[in-house]
């Protein structure tokens, strides 16, 4: 079963409104998804309680389910501790903090801060993460995304060597912004063998993501 953290609707710059955003995965098997829209102090609280409330409405009537998340993008490093703990009093189950990625000038140290906060539960497309950071995501247990998409993909290689050695958790997510971008099972394995993963590793990924997902139940 397939499961995503990292996803985005029409409400920043996806495509398709929450119910056809689910109904396309749970047509590919999905198990659970999240929306998790681009987000910074100017729109949190009007993203969080409209995608909570289509989760709500939704899951009930879907095999797939929608999590509520949020992108805290671009966000200065010095506020992204409060806009995470902003984001899970308004009811985000999955918080991601728009990483250091090589093809968008994000500011320096914002992987650090969002690792060293205690609600962030996704590191996306991190670049060149330092191994420094990287201990750190193993220590807490942080969540290192290998991306599907187009540019944050091209570091998947170092982040997932990086990872393994440090033992850090890595998953797969497609940083899905419309209907083309949703990754099958057979594309969601080739991101990850393509980062230098091996058939165990990636039965790990799957694992990661399940674990975390059953934790939020």
């Amino acid at each position: 079963m397939m499961i995503d953290l990292h996803t985005h609707c029409f409400f920043s710059d996806g495509e398709l409104v929450p119910a056809e955003h689910l109904r396309r995965v749970e047509v590919l098997g999905y198990e659970a998804i999240a929306i998790t829209d681009h987000a910074d102090s100017s729109n949190i609280d009007f993203l969080i309680p409209r995608i909570a409330k289509a989760a709500k409405d939704l899951n009930i009537h879907s095999r797939t389910r929608l999590l509520v998340g949020v992108e805290l993008t671009h966000v200065p490093p010095e506020l992204i501790a409060e806009l995470a703990t902003k984001s899970r009093k308004l009811g985000a189950e999955v918080i991601v903090v728009h990483g250091e990625t090589v093809v968008e000038p994000v500011k320096g140290g914002t992987n650090l801060a969002a690792l060293l906060c205690d609600e962030v539960d996704v590191l996306a497309h991190p670049g060149f993460i330092t191994r420094e950071e990287m201990e750190i995501a193993a220590e807490k247990g942080i969540l290192i995304e290998l991306s599907g998409r187009k540019g944050h993909s091209l570091t998947n290689g170092y982040v997932a060597k990086l990872a393994l050695e440090c033992g850090a958790k890595l998953i797969v997510n497609a940083d899905a912004h419309g209907p083309a971008d949703f990754l099958t099972a057979d594309m969601a394995k080739i991101v990850a063998l393509g980062a230098g993963l091996n058939e165990k590793q990636y039965q790990e990924i799957q694992a990661n993501m399940a674990k975390f997902v059953t934790a939020i139940s």
